[in-house]
């Protein structure tokens, strides 16, 4: 075991070539952001997990039967367009980019001011990004999720704990990995969200 940032792969260490961004390390990297959710701990955040974990499937399931079709994110993209009638991969891969815009700008909005609660960054983050392709009903959900967020100390304490007893990752440390974590994240979806926009696969909002 090891602290939360060190125990799952980074979007740092997500390969970005000529070709596009690597798929596997992208979903790999992605189920972090899965479990980042858990460490939440609380059952109002379980559609979140559930979106998340479904969108992860299906590009993982594209993927699993079309390999050599979607090494990139780019490149599964292109194939599953000009071959299927349906693109269950790309509508996955638009929401999956949706959340993880959310989960990026939530934690942008609680790094850049650390007098910021919890659930005003995440509450910020929701409104820039999935808000507006919500209705009322899921709106409504959301909004018990952002007021169930607990303390920014809980949280930021999970974030540097080591499960196996070891000492816990230094505050500035900690700050480092998690502004590293976000600004590749960042990177990968200003990139994806060009490509969902020029060849108008959808939108994607940040």
């Amino acid at each position: 075991m090891a602290p939360f940032l060190e125990s799952v792969r980074s979007f740092a260490d997500v390969p970005i070539t000529a070709d596009g961004v690597d798929t596997l390390a992208f979903l790999e990297a992605s189920e972090g952001v899965v479990k980042l959710f858990k460490l939440l701990e609380n059952p109002a955040f379980k559609p979140v997990v559930d979106d998340l974990e479904g969108n992860i499937t299906k590009v993982r399931t594209r993927y699993n039967s079309h390999p050599s079709q979607s090494s990139t994110l780019e490149l599964l993209l292109f194939t599953e367009h000009t071959t299927e009638k349906k693109q269950p991969a790309s509508g996955g891969l638009m929401w999956l980019l949706r959340g993880l815009a959310f989960t990026f700008r939530a934690l942008q909005a609680a790094q850049t001011n650390i007098q910021t609660k919890l659930s005003e960054a995440f509450t910020e983050g929701y409104e820039k990004t999935l808000k507006g392709y919500h209705n009322f009903v899921v709106k409504g959900i959301f909004a018990v999720a952002m007021t169930a967020c607990p303390y920014r100390k809980t949280f930021y304490d999970k974030l540097a704990s080591d499960p196996a007893g070891g000492p816990p990752v230094p505050a500035d440390k900690l700050n480092e990995e998690l502004n590293v974590w976000l600004t590749a994240l960042e990177k990968i979806l200003v990139r994806m969200k060009k490509v969902y926009e020029e060849k108008k696969y959808g939108d994607v909002r940040m």
